[in-house]
């Protein structure tokens, strides 16, 4: 792990993780006054509080500190300042139970990171960020608000997460976020991936236009690109508010980078921006400066995917799959096909299989970006159509839908559902964004027999917060156009149980010894910051089962 993005260790006492720091003492005296010292405040602290990846004794906390006026995002200005963190079990913090202090400057872009330690399981907690040292010494931060994950093994009745993917800056207001910080019901959001857009101004507008505007005013490349575009996503109220009341495990899906990321490249990175692994390891470093993850260690290498446990009855396990894949396939192509192409990277593929089979939970929840039930047109039986694709050169099983999904790796995800099935895991759902639609799917062993083969999993699948879907895109009100297509879907992918092609919202998973419950929620408009949602639909796995009914 780089100097630069490691998260100090912090313990109920003070302060661990510097050389030559120690402990310090809390209720440290802080400039009072009355309008403007708020107001300053304001300004030090503009791009918010979040936690995130708890674990039952201990959570990511974050923040940033603007020193000077000049110290933007991605600017490499401002002197070096001191943060004081404090947790509390109360608002009011009149006993602080947790407190450190760390050191934040320009190799940081002024991010400021902590594993705070010491805690109790399946607690709430609020905490602050005072600055102690610099030019900006006596700000103190907006209040968070967090959750720990229950103890080990713990007897858990219920688990509630928030679930987002795909937030468009550029296409509209963050009003699913607005809505899920209104909820105290919550234990965590789940963000599945495209927490923000890599697309200069206008590349990926909504059917509405550019509602607001991306800066850096260009495609994001350079580490200094990277700092700015996380830096504007921050400074949105309702993503800020969001951030406040949960606690956040996140995944990244291909444009915290670039459009269609794999281990080589990606569909808009080209020659003249340099070398992709470059684009790539900035993009890296901005995320895991400006988000509140824990990214996990090894003795070779750092990477984002990890797992984290409620109790006994759920294990999530969050995958990366744009380091490790191979290139998309291409839609008509028999590369698809290809038993050694790879989504996941084998290190991982041997990573989630073994976590499944040896889980001692009830539900294995598996946090995933992009879909990986088939969707096929239409799904064949490689046993009866061979002599047909072989003479068309097709994939065997049908043609994809979208050979960035899991259907341009059927390898791989063959041998991740054949180690479900061998493990015997009767629970096992996938939770998955990426696509803007939402969905309800089970799994087949073969999609051309459905469901004589059988099922192996389910998946739930948020639709965008606001990045384009159907109707966006071909610029049709909605559920015209989109209504045909959901239609024509379910015809032919017979495991596809319910989908929506053209709403933008978000989902909450509930999840309980007897079922796994999602819920859709779809906001009215995406241009209007202030407006309203619906509930839209649910639907219910219950327990051993591997199918999905209406609850």
């Amino acid at each position: 792990m780089s100097e630069s993005t490691a998260p100090f260790t912090f313990t109920r006492r003070g302060f661990i993780g510097a050389a030559g720091a120690g402990a310090i003492a809390v209720g440290l005296p802080v400039a009072a006054g009355p309008a403007d010292a708020a107001s300053a405040a304001s300004a030090v602290f503009r791009h918010g509080v979040a936690s995130g990846d708890p674990l039952p004794d201990r959570i990511i906390l974050w923040t940033r500190v603007t020193p000077s006026t000049d110290a933007s995002p991605g600017s490499r200005r401002g002197g070096a300042s001191t943060i004081t963190w404090e947790m509390s079990g109360s608002r009011d913090f009149n006993r602080v139970v947790a407190f450190g202090s760390v050191t934040t400057d320009t190799s940081r872009d002024h991010t400021v990171k902590v594993d705070a330690s010491g805690l109790r399981p399946a607690t709430v907690y609020w905490y602050r960020f005072r600055v102690t040292g610099g030019s900006a010494v006596g700000a103190v931060s907006p209040i968070g608000r967090t959750k720990t994950a229950p103890a080990a093994g713990a007897d858990v009745a219920r688990v509630r997460f928030g679930v987002v993917s795909c937030s468009n800056w550029e296409a509209g207001y963050f009003s699913s976020y607005r809505f899920l910080a209104d909820r105290t019901d919550l234990d965590a959001v789940v963000h599945l991936g495209d927490y923000l857009y890599e697309y200069g101004p206008g590349g990926y507008a909504g059917k509405g236009g550019v509602v607001r505007r991306h800066e850096p005013a260009r495609d994001i490349v350079t580490l200094a690109d990277y700092r700015i575009r996380h830096g504007q996503y921050k400074t949105d109220p309702d993503l800020q508010a969001v951030h406040r009341q949960h606690p956040f495990i996140a995944t990244w899906d291909d444009h915290e980078s670039a459009n269609d990321a794999w281990s080589g490249g990606a569909e808009n990175h080209t020659r003249s921006q340099g070398a992709w692994g470059q684009r790539k390891a900035h993009a890296d470093r901005a995320y895991f400066e400006w988000m509140p993850v824990r990214p996990q260690v090894s003795g070779d290498n750092r990477h984002i995917y990890r797992r984290l446990a409620y109790g006994d009855l759920l294990e999530l396990s969050m995958l990366d799959l744009r380091t490790y894949r191979d290139s998309s396939a291409d839609r008509f192509s028999r590369e698809s096909d290809d038993p050694e192409r790879t989504i996941m990277g084998r290190r991982q593929l041997e990573w989630v299989k073994n976590g499944i089979a040896t889980s001692n939970t009830r539900w294995q929840i598996i946090g995933n970006s992009v879909m990986i039930s088939p969707l096929l047109i239409p799904p064949l039986d490689p046993a009866r159509t061979k002599a047909i694709t072989d003479l068309v050169g097709i994939p065997e099983n049908g043609v994809p839908f979208n050979g960035d999904q899991w259907d341009g790796y059927v390898a791989d995800r063959q041998r991740l559902l054949d180690a479900v099935d061998d493990a015997g895991k009767k629970n096992v759902v996938f939770l998955t964004g990426d696509i803007h639609m939402s969905w309800a799917n089970e799994i087949p062993r073969k999609a051309a027999d459905y469901p004589g083969a059988g099922t192996v999993a389910t998946e739930f699948v948020v639709t965008s917060v606001t990045s384009n879907n159907l109707d966006d895109i071909v610029k049709a009100p909605v559920h015209t156009v989109g209504g045909a297509a959901a239609a024509a879907i379910m015809a032919t992918n017979h495991h596809t149980r319910w989908v929506d092609t053209d709403e933008h919202g978000y989902g909450v998973m509930t999840v309980t010894p007897s079922a796994a419950r999602m819920d859709w929620y779809f906001v009215d408009d995406l241009t209007d910051r202030r407006t309203g949602q619906r509930y839209a639909h649910s639907w219910t796995v219950k327990n051993g089962s591997r199918r999905m009914t209406k609850p």
